[in-house]
């Protein structure tokens, strides 16, 4: 949708365990008949991210073997189950030295956020500065844009499950939000109900 070049990477977060799904990863769900990573990677490639980084944990060699992850950058996580904020740094550092200006960070259990929400939140790139939200309703959510400069700062404080959270919140008037209610559904598959969410 939006021609790219490698400029913006896309960012997938997708090592968690699923502790509240009963210890079945997220990214091994079934959507549409494929595991979910794999729709997600087909959601960001959609939308104009050629470059995709995807951060692996729980069961990554299942992962590894039962999703199509081809033309992927694989990043291993040894630390998945500290949270997000582990898996967030893993995917920054995978990007050191790769020509990218931006990350564009998406989570694989968010199945309703397709690929118009990521193309709006990736034509509100500008450079290395731009921090970009997509909002629901003007409520910040994902996916979330960081240009490189602010990678170093996400880093130091991606902590635990709050993922850059922290940082986010120090840099508020910053952000640019990028409205996609109108598009998207931001819900997150956690727990055994919300699995009607995947067909």
């Amino acid at each position: 949708m939006t021609d790219n070049q490698g400029r913006i990477a896309g960012l997938l977060l997708a090592a968690g365990g699923g502790r509240r799904l009963g210890g079945r990863p997220k990214a091994l769900l079934e959507h549409r008949g494929r595991p979910l990573v794999e729709h997600a990677v087909g959601v960001l490639r959609t939308a104009g991210c050629d470059r995709i980084h995807v951060v692996l944990g729980a069961r990554a060699d299942e992962v590894r073997e039962r999703a199509d992850l081809s033309g992927c950058v694989l990043v291993d996580n040894p630390g998945w189950a500290e949270g997000m904020g582990s898996s967030l740094r893993a995917g920054l550092g995978s990007l050191a030295g790769t020509g990218a200006r931006a990350a564009l960070v998406s989570l694989v259990d968010q199945p309703g956020i397709g690929p118009e929400a990521v193309a709006r939140v990736l034509a509100a790139h500008e450079d290395e500065r731009s921090l970009v939200s997509a909002a629901y309703d003007g409520v910040r959510g994902h996916p979330v844009l960081f240009g490189s400069a602010h990678w170093a700062g996400i880093a130091r404080t991606a902590t635990g499950d709050r993922g850059a959270r922290a940082y986010l919140k120090e840099h508020e008037r910053e952000i640019r939000l990028v409205e996609c209610g109108d598009v998207a559904e931001p819900y997150d598959i956690d727990t055994t109900e919300d699995l009607i969410h995947l067909e």
